[in-house]
This record gives structure tokens, sequence and C-alpha cells, in this order.
């Protein structure tokens, strides 16, 4: 599939010229704010897939299936959390049923352990001198928008290795004997990639949000 068909070649929504398959009429009322999201679907599900053609295909699955269900569509969702949850479900379903990809092992130098357990102790709780200095409200944090823009920003800093195996187990909700498979990898490099994971993100938060003044507000 060629990305720059996968939006429409005539500015139509995904696949709207696709006859096959019939659209409702409450598709209309959201195909725009589809086409906004293509650019943030197609790059969570080329970090995952590994493959530019089966992103895309998987994208386009997703939106069409948007589109489809436009009409079960209702407020119990935002729209992006919707669509991004069909997306999950077809990456999901793409991991499960592809022959294996080749070993993967996580480099030794994508993280530095020595940058982030000195954060905590061996328990994993933090070091008093390594407390962030103010946490605000963590459960507010989790409603603001902002927070999730900047919890973005700190996974994308992420290694892409490292990124993929942390999204895979707490994004798309796999098991972790189904990331060993996938990846195959031991269950304890898969363990110490998902820890360093972990440790870059709270940290990266703990510079970026929890220890900012206003944040905005």
């Amino acid at each position: 599939m060629n990305s720059a068909d996968a939006g429409g070649v005539d500015g139509r929504p995904p696949a709207a010229a696709d006859n096959s398959r019939k659209l409702p009429p409450a598709a209309a009322t959201i195909a725009g704010e589809l086409a906004g999201f293509r650019r943030d679907m197609l790059r969570f599900a080329v970090l995952q897939l590994r493959d530019q053609a089966s992103a895309e295909d998987a994208v386009q699955e997703a939106m069409l299936s948007a589109l489809e269900g436009a009409d079960r569509f209702a407020e119990r969702a935002k729209l992006k959390t919707w669509v991004f949850s069909i997306l999950r479900n077809k990456i999901v379903d793409i991991i499960r049923r592809r022959v294996r990809e080749p070993s993967y092992q996580a480099p030794e130098e994508e993280i530095d352990d020595a940058d982030f357990d000195p954060l905590f102790r061996s328990n994993g709780h933090w070091q008093n001198d390594s407390r962030p200095a103010s946490w605000g409200d963590p459960a507010k944090s989790l409603e603001d928008q902002r927070f999730w823009m900047v919890f973005d920003a700190c996974l994308n800093r992420l290694p892409a290795g490292t990124a993929r195996v942390f999204m895979m187990r707490e994004m798309l909700g796999l098991e972790t004997d189904e990331i060993c498979s996938e990846l195959s990898m031991s269950s304890n490099n898969c363990w110490v990639v998902l820890h360093r994971a972990r440790m870059g993100l709270r940290l990266c938060l703990d510079q970026k949000w929890f220890t900012t003044g206003d944040r905005g507000a």
C-alpha cells in the first residue's frame, strides 16, 4: 500500500471509494477528525509492527472499522481513544498471527541503569534525596491532556526497542510470554527492558512534569 494513498487518493475518507464496504451516514461526522489522527496512529503501528506496509494496513483497517461503526460511537468515549483501541486490536491480531521476527536483543547501551537505579532503593521506592519535589495530584494528572502530551514526549525519548516492549506490555496488553515469543527474547531480558523503560519514563516525567512550576496552568 502506498502511504500517499492511505488517506484517500481524492481527499475522501480512507477507503470511502470501496463500494464493497458501505458506510453509515454518521461516518461523515467523524471522517474529518479521523484523518487528523492518522499520523499518530501510523507512528504507533510502525513502532509495533516494524513494517511500513503492515502498519499502513492496520491503520487503514482501524479507520475503516471506525467509519463503519460510526453509528455506534457516542459520548461513551473520546473519539481518539476509541479509534486507538480499534487500532490496538488490529495490531495485536497481526502480532499473534504472523511469523516471528528475527531475534531481538535490547542493546546494553540503550539506557544506562546507572542513570536511573540510584534514584530508587532495592525495593523500588524513591531514595529520600531523589524523591520528586512535587507530585501534585496524580489522579488529576492522568485526566490532564497536557500530562499525556508530556508522557508521549517522554515515551518517544526512549530507544525504539525499549519503547516497543513497554508499549506491547502496557498499551497493547500482551502477556510477557507473548512478547518474548514475538521478539524471540528471554523473559529475563524482557523484564530488564521493561524495568529500564519504566525508570526512564519516571525520570523524564519527574523532570518534565511533576517538578515544573505551573505546567501551563
